[in-house]
C-alpha cells in the first residue's frame, strides 16, 4: 500500500487543489507533459488542460494517473469533490445543454434512470424530487426537462440511440400507473425512425460502463464530445483522445446489448408485469 502523501500549502478550492496536485506529481518526477502522455497512454494536451484547471478529465484518466504515480486513490479522492462542486457543475452542464440543442446525433448509456429526453412528466417529477426539490422550483425543472423532448420530435430531429441498463426497467415508480405510462412512452418513442432503444441485460455481466452514465453528442463540425455522470456529479469531456476511449467502451456495451427488436419485447414484458400489479 503506498505511503500516505502529506500535502501542505495547497489551495482549498477543490478544482484548483486537484490541478495543483497533478502538476506537483509530474514535476517532482521530472516529466514533461509529452513524456507523461507517452508513459500514461493519453494525449499530453489533456494533462495540460487538467493542470490548468480547464478540464477535470474523466474517472478513467484519474485512475490511470493514480496507478502510474502509485498514489492509491488519492487523485481520485481529490477529483471527486472537484467534479461535484456545484458552481462548476452548473457551468459545465449549461454548456452541455447548449451543445445538446445543436447536436447532429446523440447516443446515450443510462445506468439507473430513464434518460431525460425520454421521460414522462410524472417520471421527471418523481426523479427530480429525490434531490430535494419541491414547489415552484420542482415544477420549473420538470417543465424544462419535458421541453427538451422536442429535440427528438421536431422536423429535423437528430438520430438518438439510448442503451438502458436493465436496472432502469427494474426500478419502477411508486405510482404504478405513472410507471406504466413511462414504459408505454418508451415503446412509443422507440417507434420513431430517428430513435433506437436497446436494453443492456444483467445477464451480460459486468462491463466497461457498469458505474457510468454517458451521453455522446456529434456537433455540427463533426466533432464528438461526451457528458459523463457518476453519482451526483458530471463532467463535459471534449479532449479527442478521451472521447474516443469512451466511445470504444460504449461500442463494447452496444455489442452486448439486446437488439432493438428484443429490447422492445423486454420493455413490453416489463409493461405486462406492471399491468398485473394493482396500482398504489
Amino acid at each position: 500500500m503506498p505511503a500516505r502523501r502529506v500535502v501542505t500549502g495547497r489551495s482549498q478550492e477543490p478544482r484548483k487543489r486537484f490541478a495543483e496536485e497533478l502538476k506537483s506529481l509530474r514535476t517532482e518526477r521530472g516529466l514533461s507533459l509529452r513524456k507523461l502522455g507517452e508513459v500514461a497512454g493519453w494525449d499530453w494536451s489533456l494533462f495540460s488542460k487538467m493542470e490548468k484547471g480547464e478540464t477535470l478529465g474523466g474517472p478513467e484518466v484519474v485512475q490511470a494517473l493514480d496507478q502510474y504515480y502509485g498514489t492509491g486513490r488519492m487523485l481520485l479522492a481529490l477529483w471527486e469533490p472537484a467534479v461535484g462542486d456545484p458552481t462548476q457543475f452548473k457551468e459545465r452542464y449549461r454548456r452541455y445543454m447548449t451543445l445538446e440543442a445543436e447536436a447532429m446525433s446523440l447516443w446515450y448509456y443510462a445506468l439507473g434512470a430513464v434518460p431525460g429526453l425520454l421521460q414522462t412528466p410524472a417520471y421527471a417529477r418523481t426523479f427530480l424530487a429525490t434531490s430535494g426539490m419541491d414547489g415552484e422550483e420542482l415544477t420549473a425543472q420538470v417543465e424544462a426537462r419535458i421541453g427538451r423532448r422536442e429535440l427528438l420530435t421536431g422536423d429535423d430531429a437528430p438520430p438518438f440511440r439510448a442503451i438502458l441498463s436493465e436496472t432502469v426497467l427494474r426500478t419502477a415508480l411508486p405510482d404504478l400507473t405513472a410507471w406504466r405510462e413511462q414504459l408505454e412512452h418508451l415503446l412509443t418513442m422507440g417507434e420513431r425512425r430517428n430513435i433506437t432503444i436497446q436494453v443492456m441485460p444483467h445477464a451480460a455481466g459486468p462491463h466497461a460502463l457498469t458505474t457510468t452514465d454517458v451521453m455522446f453528442l456529434r456537433l455540427t463540425d463533426g466533432r464528438p464530445v461526451a457528458w459523463v455522470e457518476t453519482g451526483h456529479s458530471g463532467d463535459l469531456v471534449e479532449e479527442p483522445a478521451a472521447v474516443e476511449r469512451l466511445q470504444l467502451l460504449y461500442d463494447r456495451v452496444r455489442d452486448l446489448a439486446l437488439s432493438p427488436a428484443d429490447s422492445r419485447k423486454f420493455i413490453m414484458w416489463n409493461l405486462e408485469e406492471a399491468s398485473c400489479e394493482p396500482s398504489a
